[in-house]
């Protein structure tokens, strides 16, 4: 089932909020500081950039700060940890696409250093896989190990529901302006083996224990599995479904501003990832 909270205010700029671009829900003004938290390779840095907003990108992996420091040269970006990072001054808005579901080992440390680094009135505005997300595949998984003998396969990623996610914002000084939780199919890029292909790419994590000789007919398993549920006759499709959520940091030791009854409503579910 699909949900979208529907609350919206002018802390940010007028957007639509289904399915708009995530760099339209922040709206990054010229001059603004604003952090790209999980950036990667810096495709999303350089969105926000191009709307006139100072850029600095942080990502765990140094091999990915390398490939953006070189496909974005006039872009700042930096190596760090998200659960602990801390910058000199504070910043306007923290961003971050599809990065917050590999963040695995305090979300609520992330969260806190995200706090941190916000002026009073800074956005945190992002888009992460949510509760259900990859289903199908996850189950084809945790079938296909245990039909070859092997324990459960070690998942990387954090995948929260709405409720849980909204109250983790607004227990770290957080009030939350916009909460989307949609379903999102979305075609396989990753190969053309499917699921395989994409467990390879997404969940190596999950391979590293195999015994080598397991591991192509293992992953044959894991396409059979998911096939009826994932395959059509145009290609592979995951079965991604997208929290995606806007909110502010409050002045400090100013009162959360909860929700109340909260009006729920479908979103559109056939957007690209």
């Amino acid at each position: 089932m699909n949900w979208a909270v529907t609350t919206y205010d002018s802390a940010f700029g007028y957007v639509s909020a289904h399915g708009a671009p995530l760099v339209d829900l922040l709206d990054p003004q010229p001059g603004e500081r604003i952090i790209d938290l999980g950036c990667g390779t810096g495709s999303f840095s350089a969105e926000i950039a191009e709307r006139g907003a100072e850029v600095l990108g942080i990502d765990g992996s140094p091999e990915m700060v390398a490939q953006a420091t070189a496909m974005h040269p006039g872009l700042s970006f930096v190596v760090g940890d998200a659960h602990d990072f801390t910058v000199g001054e504070s910043f306007d808005a923290v961003a971050s696409n599809a990065a917050l579901h590999w963040m695995t080992r305090d979300p609520d440390a992330v969260i806190g250093r995200v706090h941190a680094a916000l002026r009073p009135g800074g956005r945190f505005v992002g888009e992460l896989g949510g509760a259900g997300n990859c289903a199908e595949l996850i189950v084809a998984m945790q079938t296909a190990w245990r039909v070859f003998g092997l324990g459960e396969p070690e998942l990387p990623w954090y995948f929260p529901s709405p409720a849980a996610y909204a109250t983790k914002l607004e227990e770290a000084g957080f009030t939350l302006r916009l909460l989307e939780h949609a379903d999102r199919p979305t075609r396989m890029t990753e190969g053309p083996n499917g699921a395989a292909d994409w467990v390879r790419a997404y969940a190596s994590r999950a391979l590293a224990d195999v015994p080598p000789e397991l591991v192509d007919p293992l992953l044959d398993r894991v396409n059979d599995l998911a096939a009826p549920a994932l395959r059509r006759e145009s290609g592979w499709v995951a079965d991604y479904v997208r929290l995606r959520f806007a909110a502010v940091r409050r002045s400090d030791g100013a009162a959360a501003t909860p929700f109340g009854p909260t009006p729920f409503g479908p979103m559109a579910a056939d957007l690209p990832l």
